[in-house]
């Protein structure tokens, strides 16, 4: 698997040297998941209880995600980072549902990595100049031509694979005190769900 590495403004860079956006382009569509996938979020469900949960945010890649969202301006408490939103889905739940291949890629990814993951119609997508910058007061995801969303929020409408996509654009985002393997590692596990079944 090709990963790329996305651009990063240099403005944006120099606050925060640590942010980096790792992207990859695959064939796959969106589909309902096989039972393969169903039974591994089972398994993943059944390793998430109460303790665990609370305990998370001490573990280094969550605990690098919340200090980013500190240094933005956001509380983590209050705005939970995505593999915290996760467990706390998790247990309100009873189990992580199953949602369709795309979304159970980026939740299997999320839960065993602690990284993030998001997908992109590549079809929409400038691929060379997909990266991080300001605007509007905001950091973002974009490229030359568009504006995919914010940092760490979903897609804007239109932007995200849907039934009927054939390629789409993988991408994670990484702070400081997330080594980039785990970025790869993440990106690795959603686009094997993808291609599975």
């Amino acid at each position: 698997m090709s990963v790329s590495v996305g651009l990063v403004e240099p403005a944006v860079h120099e606050e925060f040297p640590g942010l980096r956006l790792h992207w990859t382009v695959l064939e796959a569509t969106v589909r309902p998941s096989p039972r393969e996938v169903e039974r591994r979020l089972r398994e993943l469900s059944d390793r998430y209880r109460g303790a665990g949960v609370v305990a998370m945010r001490t573990k280094p890649i969550p605990h690098a995600y919340r200090s980013f969202f500190r240094q933005v301006g956001l509380d983590p408490d209050a705005s939970r980072v995505p593999s915290e939103e996760a467990a706390v889905r998790r247990l309100l739940y009873g189990g992580f549902r199953s949602r369709d291949t795309l979304e159970d890629a980026r939740l299997i990814a999320l839960v065993e990595t602690g990284v993030p993951v998001w997908g992109l119609d590549a079809g929409v997508v400038d691929q060379d100049s997909l990266g991080i910058r300001h605007a509007a007061g905001r950091l973002v995801v974009a490229d030359s031509v568009r504006l995919h969303g914010t940092l760490f929020g979903e897609p804007e409408r239109g932007h995200a694979p849907r039934r009927g996509t054939r390629r789409m654009v993988l991408f994670a985002v990484g702070v400081e005190g997330v080594p980039a393997i785990h970025l790869e590692e993440a990106l690795w596990m959603a686009r094997e769900v993808l291609e599975s079944g």
